[in-house]
């Protein structure tokens, strides 16, 4: 049996990345988490290039978890750039960001996310989140038998 296709994790705050860990961890969620900490190695990984030209060690992601706030390249800048790229027509997207801007949200739905969540402040509340919607974000086979 394989392993499901990984999750890419944009994000630059450690912490955020650590919670989002054990969240992942707790729900049981079998697909591997991938953390880029900026846009620019967000569109490298999609893209294939640099170090993460080797596809077999750096697959392509069935799920891109993407904060807007980034050094360099925002999730915006992501966002439009993977707009532009065929191959990543059917790439779900989530925004999971510190913005709860109207505009933010609206700008995002335009360019094509299946969902934007206000990164939740408590662990539990994180965790919940994650139980509630790894079965919209993943494909079925992703989860493990708890």
């Amino acid at each position: 049996m394989s392993l499901p296709s990984p999750v890419l994790y944009a994000e630059d705050d450690s912490d955020d990345v650590f919670f989002l860990r054990h969240a992942w961890n707790h729900a049981g969620i079998a697909n591997q988490l991938i953390n880029v900490p900026d846009g620019q190695q967000t569109i490298d990984y999609l893209s294939g290039q640099g170090p993460f030209a080797d596809r077999e060690k750096h697959p392509l992601p069935c799920l891109l978890l993407l904060d807007l706030n980034m050094p360099g390249k925002n999730g915006f800048d992501v966002l439009r750039w993977i707009r532009q790229q065929p191959d990543l027509d059917s790439l779900k997207i989530v925004i999971l960001s510190g913005s709860n801007q109207e505009r933010d949200i609206n700008f995002a739905q335009r360019l094509g996310i299946i969902d934007y969540i206000v990164k939740p402040n408590d662990l539990r509340e994180l965790t919940a989140l994650i139980q509630k919607k790894k079965n919209t974000w993943l494909p079925t086979e992703s989860m493990t038998a708890k």
